[in-house]
């Protein structure tokens, strides 16, 4: 078999990657969760589970609930109308309600087994999620109260986000003031979720498409560097580099994944401008983030090839390795170039050669620089059901 062969390039290799795709998602990944994380008691679900499924830690992350009943959501609107499907994501939903948010309308990021809280963060993408989970669900059960909740969520997502003085800095902002690339990346992808389930609606003056384009243009005019080949998760207000740990750390997995929600912007409305931006992103982070020794995407890299301050900044984390094979897979769909057929087949079977669990399902997590196993607990307040089966049922439905 030609190395062709065993790439997007071939039909055959195609409806073995649909096939593969499916049954993970359908009968590994979605069965582990619902069988082990889902609280029949409290509602919800519980994340930090052991490789065998069994509990680590009862605490709850508010924003995988509304991570987890989009999965399920989504898979109940696109896949089958299992109603197994969406009674958890109506359990999730209804855990987040009942117990996520706080009385000035943000959501915590834990709280108990019970629901009592425990930790707010200074981010809003809990809100994020929760708005992506309302939208599924309301057009999973024709309720306009979800689509209602999806508005609010996102309104709430976008004032506490871009309004200033109300999200507090990371580092004093008089000192050394700065802006994030995650809350600008994170609003393309909960825009295009919700213009795909409620329409283009329009939220806080804008519709979905037009905050869509405000991001992606901030990231192209101010974090996007194609002379570095870089894309930066901070800069300083004027789009400069800070000469810093925090600001010369690049993160490949983060900046691939931002690379599929503009790609997936330019096919959606067929913008030229919008598929080249994100090819641009995909080539020079891939070429950051691609360990070309022992394979895998690296988790953090510095922008001048310094030594980066994370001690696991060579780890291979299982999320980005998901963003990696999507941006592949999507940019061979829209240009049907070799080089990304070969990259998706470097990064697809790297990941299947060493996060899946042969014994008890679902993946590991965290990997050293190897690919041998740092850990091997399966989900925790970082990782549940999102990156994985996002993947699995982006990519399978890009191959039907």
């Amino acid at each position: 078999m030609s190395d062709a062969d065993r790439t997007l390039s071939s039909p055959a290799h195609r409806e073995h990657l649909k096939s593969l795709y499916r049954a993970t998602l359908l009968d590994d990944v979605i069965p582990f969760w619902l069988r082990h994380g889902m609280d029949a008691e409290h509602d919800g679900i519980i994340t930090s589970l052991d490789r065998d499924g069994s509990i680590l830690d009862t605490d709850k992350s508010i924003w995988f609930q509304g991570r987890a009943a989009w999965t399920f959501a989504t898979l109940y609107n696109t896949v089958e109308k299992k109603r197994e499907w969406l009674a958890a994501a109506g359990s999730c939903l209804s855990f987040l309600e009942t117990h996520g948010y706080a009385t000035n309308g943000k959501l915590f990021f834990t709280v108990t087994r019970e629901g009592k809280p425990l930790r707010m963060r200074r981010y809003v993408f809990s809100e994020a999620f929760a708005a992506i989970a309302h939208a599924a669900y309301a057009k999973a059960t024709h309720d306009e109260r979800y689509a209602d909740m999806a508005r609010r969520d996102f309104a709430t997502y976008l004032k506490h986000s871009f309004e200033p003085g109300l999200m507090l800095p990371k580092v004093d902002s008089e000192t050394r003031p700065m802006m994030g690339i995650g809350a600008l990346m994170i609003g393309i992808a909960t825009a295009q979720e919700l213009r795909l389930n409620l329409g283009d609606v329009k939220i806080s003056g804008h519709t979905c498409s037009e905050w869509a384009d405000r991001f992606i243009l901030e990231i192209e005019r101010h974090f996007f560097k194609p002379d570095l080949g870089a894309l930066m998760e901070v800069v300083a207000p004027d789009g400069s580099i800070l000469d810093h740990f925090d600001g010369r750390t690049l993160n490949p997995g983060h900046a691939l994944e931002c690379a599929w929600f503009i790609l997936h912007e330019g096919r959606w409305r067929s913008e030229k401008s919008y598929i080249r931006l994100g090819l641009q992103i995909l080539d020079a982070m891939w070429e950051r983030g691609w360990d070309k020794e022992h394979g895998g995407i690296f988790y953090f890299r510095d922008v001048f090839n310094k030594p980066v301050q994370e001690y696991w900044h060579d780890m291979k984390f299982w999320w980005p390795h998901n963003e990696a094979v999507i941006a592949t897979q999507l940019a061979w769909h829209l240009t049907a170039d070799a080089k990304y057929a070969r990259w998706h087949q470097l990064v697809h079977d790297w990941s299947f050669q060493h996060f899946p669990d042969p014994q008890h399902g679902e993946w590991f997590g965290y990997l050293h620089r190897d690919g041998s196993p740092s850990v091997t607990l399966k989900g925790n307040m970082w990782k549940g059901p999102f990156h994985l089966p996002r993947m699995l049922w982006y990519c399978g439905k890009l191959l039907e």
